[in-house]
């Protein structure tokens, strides 16, 4: 496949697949924006996403999946009344406490968070966000598969603000048991 890709415009489809829920049928494009090929023909790469799809129809399986998409915006907000850059600054001030609270507890330098939302506006922002959830496969394909920013950030503030609930439960207990970390 690696081969095949560096010959055309290094565009793949990356698609979440388990055991126990079987294959997603929303997936991402990745673009390979930097690769180096390593001595065992195996290969290093760095890739980002790009925009989303939905499989329609599975055209071969080997030796690698190919399919039939559709691309995927995000549509309005269903009521058209959220205000999703309200949101994106909500959410973005979660991610800070999130970041300020998990140092704190792993004992790293206690520095404030900047401007993590980069100038993004609200969708690119809410991906990104998604992004950083490492560790939770099946929520970041939830995430991915919602077609309404406004959602997508709604849900994101409430895992952050569970996050936030947890890290801030686990710093009292560790000011009250400083041995027990």
């Amino acid at each position: 496949m690696m081969h095949t890709l560096l010959q055309t415009d290094l565009r793949f489809g990356v698609i979440y697949s388990d055991s126990a829920t079987g294959t997603a049928d929303v997936g991402c494009v990745g673009e390979v924006v930097k690769h180096e090929k390593l001595v065992d023909d195996r290969f290093f790469l760095i890739c980002k996403g790009q925009e989303r799809f939905r499989v329609n129809k599975l055209v071969r399986s080997k030796p690698y999946l190919v399919a039939e998409v559709n691309w995927l915006e995000d549509r309005p907000s269903a009521n058209g009344e959220d205000d999703v850059e309200g949101l994106a600054n909500e959410v973005e001030s979660y991610m800070k406490d999130v970041i300020r609270l998990s140092n704190r507890l792993n004992g790293k330098p206690e520095k404030e968070a900047t401007d993590l939302r980069r100038n993004l506006f609200p969708t690119p922002f809410s991906f990104f966000v998604g992004s950083t959830f490492e560790g939770a496969p099946r929520e970041q394909q939830a995430l991915l598969e919602l077609e309404d920013t406004a959602m997508r950030l709604k849900r994101e503030k409430e895992t952050l603000r569970n996050t936030l609930n947890y890290l801030s439960a686990a710093s009292a207990v560790k000011d009250v048991f400083p041995s027990s970390s």
